[in-house]
């Protein structure tokens, strides 16, 4: 009983957490009308593409409040007509280039090289840098919203969390964790404040960077051969002395991850890996939460079956505590809250399985995204 006092106590902490995290350090950027008066690149790295790019383009074609806009878009290799879909789309909008990527050389990933080429290739008057995911819908004032709250923070890179769209029953047991995890477990004051490479978080699909700041940190080429080039450029960041900022970015861009379940299986595997470095951290990482957050929901059905009727309530309070977490980090982040949030102790285990998988696969030197390898 001691055990399962202890286990509820926990989760409600961290559920306290979460709550802080989300109504008082979370930053929410303006989504109304305004200006930003310095020139800004919004680059935007595509491979195989075509069937969704479009709404992406036209999003970004829309922007308002933004008169020094730039946009660039690199075809990276794309075997589909992604280059036709954009020329198409775009016209001939003067604030539109279009390059062609080259392969990645020995050492590269295909998106930290294609990031490289954008950078490298914008506009060097453009002051701020942009970079979307071709699965990214921005609001009309979304890029001089995000570069005002970019400069009235002061940081060098801010990354702002789009709103998850979900679809499917694997998108809601998976596609919350993404802003769960870091509300729940990172401390993001803190994280601000503290030079710590190691205390970062970044979403590359719609992230703002100072461009003497990304220069200093040694720009992408920094990250050539990271999977998880977002995050190790917000730590390239913090060891050349800026700052990082995340931001709830709900209410100036959506986002659709996956079409399917195999698209998000696959895509979760070929960088599980990276997140939680060696595997020994991994198995303790995905137990920990095994057993705070799945262990709570079992054990009360178990002590009801047993009749054990305080054990079964004190579990309960456990299971509650998680789902209460949940619906906290889904309300401040647009997401769907209920009856999602119910299923959480199995959107855990699966988290696990795919963690498991990433590693399993990658023993094997079989991750792979886009037809490239990626270990």
């Amino acid at each position: 009983m001691t055990a399962l006092l202890v286990l509820a106590a926990a989760v409600g902490v961290l559920t306290l957490h979460t709550v802080v995290n989300a109504a008082r350090w979370l930053r929410r950027p303006t989504a109304g009308p305004v200006e930003v008066d310095e020139p800004v690149a919004v680059l935007l790295p595509l491979r195989d593409e075509a069937a969704r790019v479009a709404p992406c383009l036209r999003s970004l074609l829309a922007q308002r409040g933004v008169p020094g806009l730039r946009i660039v878009v690199l075809d990276d290799g794309s075997g589909d007509g992604t280059a036709d879909v954009v020329r198409a789309v775009v016209g001939d909008d003067p604030r539109v280039s279009v390059l062609d990527g080259d392969a990645p050389p020995p050492g590269w990933l295909g998106k930290p090289h294609a990031c490289h080429q954008l950078a490298t290739g914008t506009d060097p008057a453009a002051t701020v840098l942009v970079f979307v995911d071709a699965d990214v819908v921005l609001t009309p004032y979304a890029v001089a919203a995000a570069v005002t709250a970019l400069r009235a923070t002061g940081a060098t890179l801010l990354s702002a969390y789009p709103r998850i769209v979900v679809r499917t029953a694997a998108d809601r047991l998976v596609q919350p964790l993404l802003q769960w995890l870091w509300l729940t477990f990172l401390p993001l004051r803190a994280m601000e404040r503290s030079p710590r490479p190691s205390l970062a978080a970044a979403g590359g699909q719609f992230l703002l960077v100072d461009r003497a700041g990304y220069a200093a940190a040694g720009g992408h080429a920094a990250v050539a051969g990271r999977v998880l080039e977002d995050i190790e450029l917000a730590r390239a960041v913090k060891r050349s002395g800026g700052r990082i900022v995340l931001a709830d970015g709900s209410r100036l861009a959506a986002c659709r991850m996956y079409d399917t379940w195999p698209q998000l299986r696959d895509g979760y595997t070929k960088s599980l890996w990276a997140t939680f470095g060696h595997p020994s951290a991994a198995a303790g990482v995905v137990s920990l939460l095994l057993l705070l957050y799945t262990a709570p929901a079992l054990l009360a059905v178990a002590a009801l079956v047993a009749g054990a009727g305080p054990a079964a309530a004190t579990a309960s309070v456990g299971y509650a505590a998680g789902v209460a977490g949940r619906v906290v980090s889904a309300r401040a982040t647009g997401g769907r809250a209920w009856p999602d949030a119910l299923a959480h102790p199995v959107s855990v285990v699966v988290l696990g399985w795919l963690t498991l998988r990433s590693y399993h696969l990658r023993k094997r030197r079989r991750l792979s995204w886009r037809g490239r390898p990626v270990s």
